[in-house]
């Protein structure tokens, strides 16, 4: 066997490699580099679960970052529990080639409860008293413990929401070289996302994009570096290319002026009733699951949506079929976005009697991805007094909204979920091994669990 670090660099397109990376650029020029063709959706959750398994969303159940659980009649998005993928993953599937196999998934999802060796993931503690404090999990749990005490608390507000920036990645980064050294994993999993929030906000065209592209490189040589004196195989990928938007499409709403959304008011604000509804979109980037309650009213729902602007095309049985997204946990229909749009999950037509969650960073109580929690609300004049007397507040034990979270969609400037037009727009995977990776052309999503293998264990099933 051969050690073999895997790095998720979230958001790179084959055409970043370049003059702003050179340690991915020598990593490419000794080894191999291709474009990557990713899955529809194309979103963490189902990427990375494609990867790890090495078959389509249909076998293994991740449609998308979430969906709809109709046996609860609720959405939930960001669930953590391995049981939900419905396939063997990559380091079962090397064990039965040899037993001594050890794998470390660091920050890769559908990280609890795993059958990999190591495991460390986000996990907030949520106290009664409304605070949302930043952890992890870990397993074994007293990696937990141990991490804390050498990098200190994960930054938990500095991976996801308005202060996003490098020292969440950095974090990971730290966490990778610490259980290398310490484990010695026969394959280690890392996920840097530091591109994901620039890309976002200020879309692929930005200058500011070199930036960051020089910060997440400046992590990934390290790791590189490191593999190197154990003489460790590397591979680089992505799961996704991100692509300028300017449209946000409110899905929901037109459903809902259709009267076919059902709400419940709850102290003056609206709440989605889903399991009342008889047709509703969980948006997730550039897709839409959407569940129709009576399948007699199928064919309405996809006249409707199909005549949305910024809506390119609308997936019935044959085409989720085509798509390998013919799952149980899939919409009765899946909405794509035109390449410059996005869904919100936005259903509300008052901004007044929206809920109040809406206006801050809550990826559990929101029925679709909002990627406007990474900005702060213009309208604020003094933001960081604001937050900090909200968190004033909660320090003192009264109960606050950290509610400076705009409701304005035009912000978002870059999206993903539907699959690039051009490869160089697109994800990418990249070997240090000249002969790692497959034919000559772009490689599929599907095989990426084989190639991890031959890394590994010099053989691909």
């Amino acid at each position: 066997m051969t050690p073999t670090i895997v790095i998720n660099v979230v958001g790179l397109s084959f055409g970043m490699v370049g003059e702003h990376t050179p340690n991915l650029k020598r990593l490419a020029a000794g080894g191999a580099m291709r474009p990557l063709n990713t899955v529809t959706p194309a979103v963490t959750t189902t990427a990375q679960t494609t990867f790890l398994t090495g078959v389509m969303p249909r076998d293994h159940g991740i449609v998308a970052n979430g969906w709809y659980f109709r046996d609860l009649s609720e959405i939930w998005f960001w669930r953590q529990s391995n049981r939900l993928v419905t396939a063997e993953k990559v380091w079962e599937t090397a064990r039965r080639h040899d037993p001594a196999f050890t794998c470390a998934n660091l920050f890769w999802w559908y990280n609890m409860y795993s059958t990999a060796d190591w495991g460390v993931t986000p996990r907030p503690m949520y106290p009664a008293d409304g605070r949302k404090i930043p952890d992890i999990y870990a397993a074994p749990s007293d990696l937990r413990d141990e991490l804390n005490a050498k990098l200190g608390q994960f930054p938990l507000f500095r991976f996801w929401g308005p202060a996003t920036d490098i020292v969440a990645s950095r974090w990971i980064g730290d966490c990778a070289l610490h259980v290398r050294h310490t484990r010695q994993p026969t394959l280690t999993l890392v996920y840097l996302p530091h591109l994901d929030y620039v890309l976002q906000r200020e879309g692929p065209d930005s200058p500011k994009v070199a930036h960051d592209l020089g910060e997440v490189d400046a992590i990934i040589g390290e790791l590189i570096e490191d593999a190197e004196k154990d003489g460790a195989k590397v591979i680089v990928l992505s799961e996704y290319g991100i692509t300028p938007v300017s449209r946000p499409v409110h899905i929901n709403r037109s459903l809902r002026q259709a009267g076919l959304i059902q709400i419940r008011e709850e102290l003056g604000r609206e709440l989605l009733d889903p399991g009342a509804s008889q047709a509703f979109a969980v948006a997730d980037h550039q897709i839409a699951h959407l569940y129709v309650q009576n399948p007699a009213r199928i064919g309405e729902v996809k006249a409707l949506v199909e005549s949305l602007d910024g809506v390119e095309t609308v997936l019935d049985e044959d085409g989720k079929r085509a798509y390998g997204l013919d799952h149980p946990r899939s919409g009765e229909l899946v909405a794509i976005a035109d390449a410059d749009a996005w869904f919100t999950y936005y259903y509300w037509l008052d901004d007044d009697r929206c809920p109040d969650f809406a206006r801050t960073v809550d990826i559990h109580r929101k029925p679709g991805f909002d990627p406007v929690e990474l900005f702060l609300d213009p309208a604020l004049s003094m933001p960081k007094a604001a937050i900090g007397w909200r968190l004033a507040k909660k320090a003192m034990g009264f109960r606050t909204l950290m509610d400076v979270i705009p409701l304005d969609a035009t912000l978002v400037k870059g999206s993903h979920g539907r699959l690039t037009t051009r490869a160089e727009d697109g994800p990418v995977i990249i070997s240090s091994d000249p002969d790692g990776l497959p034919g000559d052309g772009a490689v599929e999503a599907v095989a990426v669990r084989d190639i991890m293998l031959g890394h590994a264990l010099g053989n691909s099933n």
